[in-house]
């Protein structure tokens, strides 16, 4: 009867062997399943990213009012006939003693 027992009990790690630690085993699924939802995190990123870019495509594409802020910020551009000002401000002094 022990021996039946240990042959049975050595069937049974043998058939759960190859499901817990296997090719297709749950420890894969379970590793699987957490870099699909960090892929998942990351795709979100990229979507929220794409979608700013192309906002910005269409509206470069339909107005100048775009084109003509980002000539003005990033190129320094004015338009003819108009005066640029620029205000700094002055540091603060420390008080002398």
């Amino acid at each position: 009867m022990r021996a039946l027992t240990l042959v049975l009990v050595a069937l049974i790690l043998a058939l759960q062997w190859p499901l817990w630690f296997g090719k297709g085993s749950w420890l894969r699924v379970w590793q699987l399943d957490k870099q699909v939802t960090e892929q998942q995190a990351v795709n979100l990123k990229l979507a929220a990213r794409n979608a700013a870019l192309d906002a910005e495509v269409r509206d470069l594409k339909q107005g100048t009012a775009a084109i003509e802020e980002r000539a003005r910020n990033e190129l320094g551009m004015i338009r003819p006939g108009e005066v640029f000002f620029q205000l700094l401000e002055h540091a603060a002094v420390p008080a002398k003693p």
